[in-house]
């Protein structure tokens, strides 16, 4: 991994499903969570996002936004949000530039499962190199409690 907890992020442009570019400025004034998947549609990855669909409302009373990446189009995260009812936007990385400088493209080209937690300044709080699919929102949820 090329960053560690204290960091700052690394700039970005990347369309979400929609076509419209967001970027690290896009997501200064509150704590946010970044997370990257390998792949739209596959278990593991579907496990995951619902996982999160099901805990937005308590990121959203905390003043969280969620954003998922992978290197999958903006096309395909469009099919795989609406197929999943997912209520966060869906970074495509197609380019994998921004994977490339985090340090997290898997041997296989796609990024690899990993969360970062980003202050208000897009600076990283928390890392989460090893993520389990099915209880991540959850385990998020306690640290940025931890916060308060």
């Amino acid at each position: 991994m090329e960053v560690s907890e204290g960091d700052q992020f690394p700039n970005f442009l990347l369309d979400n499903e929609n076509g419209e570019t967001i970027s690290l400025e896009t997501l200064r004034g509150k704590n946010t969570v970044v997370y990257f998947y390998p792949k739209d549609n596959t278990p593991g990855c579907t496990t995951e996002a619902c996982n999160f669909r099901d805990n937005i409302d308590k990121f959203v009373a905390m003043g969280v936004p969620v954003y998922g990446v992978s290197v999958d189009s903006a096309e395909s995260h469009k099919k795989f949000k609406n197929k999943y009812n997912l209520p966060f936007m869906l970074l495509s990385d197609s380019k994998k530039e921004l994977v490339g400088k985090l340090g997290i493209k898997s041997l296989t080209g796609v990024a690899s499962r990993v969360t970062f937690v980003l202050d208000r300044d897009g600076k990283i709080l928390k890392i989460y190199p090893k993520v389990s699919p099915d209880s991540h929102a959850e385990e998020l949820l306690y640290y940025l409690n931890s916060l308060k």
